[in-house]
This record gives structure tokens, sequence and C-alpha cells, in this order.
């Protein structure tokens, strides 16, 4: 519009035209953008007034042009709002139902299993209503106390329904199985099952869930001997704060994730088994923590940050402080889902 204004067809009446600007803008840009396009406007028309002398010829139908745009402004800048309000208030809504379902499924551990303290956070990424695909559990039974960790790939209702498939193998599995293997290979097979019901998923969605639908765990086992007794499918290690210092349990066989099995060849991996200590803290956690960035593109320094928590506080509170610090480090922008368990060896 300013370029015809100010080309030789400034005769062509744009008046009218502009004052539809701010309506135009209500649609997509909300109250403040509604208010920089009819800004916008005004400028464009002082702009070819004044560049086309016509202040004393057109006075009259300049100033109608600025009470239509004044006019249409207000009217899309109130509708603008309301229709934003009303968006946020549905949105707010479906987040409440979200999590509701979410934390029907994950549950917060017990404080105090057997011989461990523990503690659970679970941080739900800023993406809409989008249900995350985190899972963690920690169960106390006649072998220890047995626990898991673990990663659906995406999000949405299809990894919520495969979250809960896994987590109920595994609330049945620790009770009845002796071998810590055998409680993965049930919540694998669940896992399989449940992508071969007719009619589980749609169309659209099978497609994603038998190609690349995958899910990393953890499965940890802390019996009455000093060690915690480990099964990693993918996963990323587990930490063990031992008198200060982070040790990395880094799988002596890497596995792959459930739904890749079919890469492996020869029988299942045994059970590895690692030092842990009375007054030794084991902290498990999905892959939203380590991968998360400041503004400078560097990873949250997970071991580091352990390290730097006063010895003494409580799981709870060292999980707090835990998420202090990854709240500083990415100044609030949670990008992904975050998931821990820590647990403190008491005897």
């Amino acid at each position: 519009m300013l370029g015809i204004e100010l080309s030789p067809a400034h005769d062509l009446v744009t008046g009218p035209v502009l004052t539809t600007t701010p309506a135009l803008a209500a649609l997509t840009m909300g109250p403040r953008g509604t208010l920089s396009a009819a800004a916008l406007a005004v400028g464009v028309n002082v702009t070819s007034a004044t560049y086309n002398q016509s202040w004393g010829t057109q006075t009259q139908l300049i100033i109608g042009n600025f009470l239509g745009l004044i006019v249409v402004s207000v009217a899309s800048v109130i509708l603008s709002n309301a229709a934003r309000t009303h968006r946020q208030s549905e949105l707010d809504q479906v987040r409440q139902i979200a999590v509701a379902a979410q934390e029907v499924v994950l549950r917060p551990v017990p404080e105090l299993l057997g011989p461990v303290r523990a503690a659970s956070l679970c941080l739900a990424a800023g993406t809409g209503a989008q249900i995350g695909g985190d899972l963690y559990e920690a169960v106390q039974t006649r072998y220890g106390v047995r626990l898991i960790v673990g990663d659906v790939r995406g999000k949405g209702l299809s990894a919520m329904r495969a979250v809960a498939v896994a987590l109920g193998a595994f609330r049945e599995a620790v009770h009845y199985e002796d071998e810590l293997r055998e409680v993965v290979d049930r919540c694998e097979a669940a896992l399989r099952r449940e992508a071969a019901v007719p009619g589980a998923y749609s169309q659209e969605k099978l497609p994603e869930v038998l190609l690349e639908g995958f899910t990393t765990a953890l499965i940890a086992q802390v019996p009455d001997e000093p060690v915690v007794q480990l099964v990693n499918r993918g996963h990323p290690p587990p930490l063990v704060l031992h008198q200060g210092t982070v040790q990395v349990l880094m799988p002596a066989l890497p596995l792959p994730p459930f739904g890749l099995e079919d890469l492996v060849n020869g029988p299942p991996a045994k059970p590895e088994s690692y030092s842990f200590l009375p007054g030794d803290r084991l902290l498990l956690y999905t892959d939203g923590v380590i991968e998360a960035r400041n503004r400078d593109n560097d990873f949250f320094s997970l071991p580091e940050a352990m390290e730097q928590i006063p010895a003494g506080t409580s799981p709870r509170q060292f999980l707090d402080e835990l998420h202090q610090a990854f709240v500083r480090h990415t100044e609030g922008r949670l990008t992904d889902d975050v998931a821990m368990i820590l647990i403190d060896r008491l005897t």
C-alpha cells in the first residue's frame, strides 16, 4: 500500500483497504500484533497524506479513514483478546486432563523401600497438551527393591499407552520373577503384544509404531547385598554418588532398546552388578536431563551438579536441589520431559 501511495498511481484510494488491516491481523497475531498492524496502517496513512499533500484537499476523507481505522482496531483488539483467552482456557483444561491422566499412571515412589530411601521427580515439557513418554517405578519385593526408568519414543496417547503397558508388566513381573532378566523379558513381550493388537493404533500411527517406535529402559535391583544389579536396554547409564564423587555405571555389553531386539543375536544378557554401599546414592534418569541445553548450547552437566549438592540432604531435598540447578542451566526452557529416581542405600 505504501508503494502505491508514493507512486504516480497515488490517486487510487487505499485508505479503506488499510482499515481492514487490524481485522486481518486479529485472526492470527493476537492483541499485540493487532495493535502493531493498526499502528503501521496509521503510519502509512499519515505518510501518504503528507507525501501527496492531501491534508488540505482531502482532509475529510483522511479523517474518515482514521476514524474507521480506530473503530476497526478497537473491535479487533477486543475480539482478538477474547479469542486468545478462550483458546488459552481450552488449552489449560486439556493440559489438566493430560497431567491427571499421566499422574494416574506415574505415581510418586514411596519414601522408604526396605534398605533404601527414595524420591522421584517428573517434569513435563511445555509443548502444548501432549503427554510425555517418560516412565518410572520403584517396588519393594521379596527379591529386593526393583526399579525401572524408561523413555518411550514420541509423545501423545500412543506413547502414554506404551508407558502404561510397560509399567503394568513391570509391576506384576517384579513380584513373581526370580531373575531380573525375566522381568525385562516380560516388559518387552508386553510392548510387542501391544504393538501387534489389531486396531490398537490408527493407520497414520501404525508405520511409526512398527518402524520407529521403541522404548529405552533401565531396570535395577537392590538386594540385601551391597550391590545394585542392572539391565540397560539402550538407556542413559545411572550414576552413583560415592563419598562425594560421581561414578557412571556404563554397561559392559550395550543392548538395544525394546522394539529393536532383532538387532541382537545370542542368549539374553545377564544383569551386571556394581558396588552400592551404605551411604551411596543412585540416580536413574531419562535423557531429557543430560540433553538439556543453555543459551550457549552447552549440555547440562549432571555429574557436576550432583557433586555440588551438600551431603546429608534427604533424597527429596537432593532432587529439589538438582531441579533448581537444572532450571538455572536451562533458564526454565524445558524442551523434553524429565524423570528421575534417587535412592539412598541405608544398610
